[in-house]
């Protein structure tokens, strides 16, 4: 059974009004799909993280609107958070088709550890999201993805990895998840000490002031 998660609808969307929002302890969104015209809400921040904590990043919410009938089988399709100060500034619910396939980022968990990295190599994550279909019930709560057999050189792509039965990938198979980079090479420093270059014909110059002399 999916989590129920109480919002209000917003009628005033100034910035200002946004603002006094998250002060009250309310972060400010908006409720869409492809059947399901745009509404401006908001929803109890600590309501949500814990739901989120309770159904998963990709997990289906209930959402109650005050004032209607019928509640919404949602998504998160986004979060915005503020780098600095680490709040929620906005959210997106997606309404959801239950019976229809939809894709969907789910985060990568890397796991085990490289030996490459033993080897001075460095680990260079290069997707962080992996996009998959499914029916939204089936979306998995992240990727993992194992790198423990990485040496320096190596990589895990989309095609070394093993679908769920009931998701596919939507990225390419060649597109590289992880890799482990080669260690950078330092360049030798130039001696402190070293000879300066003779100038071409110093010498002859100087044989000729000789002899003038």
């Amino acid at each position: 059974m999916a989590a129920v998660l109480e919002a209000n609808p917003r009628t005033d969307l100034r910035k200002s009004a946004s603002k006094q929002l998250r002060a009250d302890g309310h972060v400010p969104a908006v409720l869409y799909g492809k059947d399901t015209a745009s509404t401006a809400v908001s929803v109890p921040n600590i309501t949500f993280v814990k739901t989120i904590r309770e159904v998963g990043r990709n997990g289906i919410i209930e959402l109650d609107v005050d004032g209607e009938s019928d509640k919404h089988k949602v998504i998160v399709h986004d979060m915005q958070v503020d780098p600095i100060k680490d709040y929620l500034v906005h959210i997106d619910f997606f309404e959801v088709d239950l019976k229809s396939e939809m894709e969907a980022d789910v985060s990568v968990n890397l796991t085990g550890s490289a030996p490459g990295e033993k080897e001075g190599g460095v680990l260079s994550p290069l997707l962080y999201n992996i996009t998959v279909r499914a029916l939204p019930t089936d979306i998995p709560e992240e990727i993992t993805v194992d790198i423990s057999e990485l040496g320096v050189g190596d990589s895990v792509q989309i095609g070394d990895l093993t679908a769920g039965k009931a998701y596919e990938f939507v990225n390419e198979s060649e597109e590289t998840v992880v890799t482990v980079q080669p260690p950078e090479q330092e360049e030798p420093e130039e001696e402190e000490n070293a000879e300066e270059p003779e100038l071409v014909g110093a010498e002859d110059k100087d044989e000729a002031d000789n002899d003038s002399n």
